[in-house]
């Protein structure tokens, strides 16, 4: 299969939203990413025009990012990007969609203290790269609020 993948630099632009599911638990958020360019002539970095992406992530990505990440956090995002066309509100939208494989924070703006997760197996039915992992969730109705499981 042909992907196209991305790596994104941004900030988490509204709190991460977690479900749980058949296939699995997901996250969900939209992530900010502002080209910054040097002006040469002025001596500064000057911001560019900021897009947004909606970044979901399945399984242990998705509940590790609900119990690490909060809205203005400095990210590097991995993954599938997908781009899709709807009717919202009457007229005809662009969606940019991320399927995330690796996120982590950019360790150029902070510092992170890693804590290793215990693994959890799952059973079920792997999502497909077709398949809107919100609609899949809401469809089955089984919200939950992530909690922050530390290894020992």
């Amino acid at each position: 299969m042909n992907d196209t993948t991305v790596t994104l630099v941004g900030n988490v632009a509204t709190a991460v939203e977690y479900r749980d599911t058949v296939a699995g638990g997901v996250a969900r958020f939209r992530f900010a990413v502002t080209a910054r360019r040097w002006d040469r002539e002025r001596g500064l970095w000057s911001d560019g025009n900021t897009s947004f992406y909606t970044v979901s992530a399945w399984r242990s990505l998705g509940a590790n990012l609900a119990a690490s990440v909060s809205v203005g956090e400095p990210l590097v995002v991995h993954g599938r990007l997908k781009v899709r066309e709807e009717e919202y509100e009457g007229r005809r939208k662009t969606f940019v969609d991320v399927d995330a494989v690796a996120v982590g924070h950019d360790l150029n703006r902070g510092t992170a203290a890693f804590r290793r997760a215990p693994r959890v197996e799952r059973a079920g039915p792997e999502p497909g790269p077709e398949q809107d992992p919100w609609t899949v969730a809401e469809e089955e109705g089984t919200a939950v609020t992530p909690q922050l499981v530390t290894a020992p």
